[in-house]
């Protein structure tokens, strides 16, 4: 009778021993099918363009796929207890797991089961248009529709940086163009038939002034924006006229029929924004490109700004949750990696050996 009970205890094992060894087949068939698909899709994600390519990965199959590459994580942890006692070998796969989770929790699949499971309002992503001096609530989002942050957000000051050093177009009347470092003191030649012509200085606020019937250039600190540069051409006789070449109005060719205009190149934009909830300021950040400002859950950086007059900024608006998950996970991924390959025991043996 005992022998008959051990009999089929031992029968019992080794049936569930080779489940568990299909199982684990299955998982690790299962998981090359998967990692070879992550590379055709990332292959061709590559050839969608930005746009194209956050719908497809954002879709509902993708979706699927990230859940089922995370689920796949998770067993292999489960049936390959191995991977729990090295140290590198863990972190690399909770680490993974850490990535897909929080990358489909900030996901806009993620976003919207949140909001009809759980009755949230999480606005995943958008834009919001904010005058100078004004505050602004409202997000558009993609569908233009728009949705109301529970805080507002207003832009205190919008400033525009420029590099110190402009550039200067030429065109001259035989149809050739020039582009010339805008360098006061510089002097560049335009070729034989059209002579010279000199930097002599830059203007941020040019501002011509009448007085006694002399025209008098000057750099008002008062005035409006309206960079200019003065120059001075030498024609092929040596003729010397002065000229100027403004960024908000190029072109103009004067007698000697020579076309100038000013361009400068942007360094920076910058937004100056105050959270205000509940009718108090609770923080202030300058937003500036690569430079977001994170509150609330969501991030806001520097999308757009208005190129004409300066007034307004452009605010991209995403949920930022899941986030933190992503930035652990990728920690413990490369200490996990940095162990195995660095730091493990069997390493060190190996090039003590």
């Amino acid at each position: 009778m005992f022998a008959n009970r051990f009999q089929g205890y031992i029968e019992a094992i080794m049936q569930e021993a080779g489940l568990k060894n299909r199982l684990k087949r299955l998982l690790l068939w299962l998981a090359l099918l998967l990692i070879l698909l992550l590379t055709a899709f990332s292959i061709y994600g590559a050839f969608l363009g930005a746009e194209n390519a956050k719908l497809f990965f954002n879709s509902l199959p993708l979706s699927i796929y990230w859940l089922t590459l995370g689920l796949v994580f998770i067993a292999g942890i489960v049936f390959f207890p191995r991977l729990h006692s090295p140290v590198g070998s863990f972190a690399t796969h909770f680490g993974c797991i850490l990535v897909l989770a929080g990358g489909f929790w900030g996901s806009q699949a993620g976003v919207q089961i949140r909001n009809r499971l759980l009755y949230t309002d999480i606005i995943r992503s958008g834009e919001m248009v904010i005058y100078q001096g004004q505050t602004q609530q409202a997000v558009t989002i993609d569908d233009e529709q728009s949705k109301e942050l529970p805080f507002a957000v207003k832009l205190v000051d919008f400033k525009i940086e420029y590099y110190p050093v402009g550039r200067l177009n030429v065109q001259t009347p035989q149809g050739n163009r020039f582009k010339f470092p805008a360098r006061p003191g510089k002097k560049y030649n335009l070729g034989p038939d059209s002579g010279s012509v000199e930097v002599v200085r830059q203007f941020s606020n040019f501002k011509m002034l009448l007085n006694n019937g002399e025209k008098t250039a000057i750099d008002d600190p008062n005035g409006k924006p309206n960079p200019a540069l003065e120059l001075r051409v030498i024609s092929p006789n040596k003729d010397e006229t002065t000229r100027y070449a403004f960024e908000k109005f190029p072109g103009h060719p004067a007698t000697d029929n020579l076309t100038f205009s000013y361009r400068r190149t942007i360094r920076d934009f910058i937004s100056d924004v105050e959270i205000i909830k509940d009718g108090s300021v609770v923080t202030a950040k300058s937003i500036e490109v690569n430079k977001p400002l994170h509150f609330g859950g969501y991030l806001f950086y520097q999308q757009g700004y208005d190129s004409e007059a300066g007034q307004y900024t452009i605010l991209g608006v995403v949920s930022d949750t899941g986030l933190t998950a992503v930035h652990i996970g990728f920690f413990l991924l490369c200490a996990g990696l940095f162990w195995n390959f660095w730091l493990s025991p069997g390493r060190r043996r190996a090039g003590d050996g």
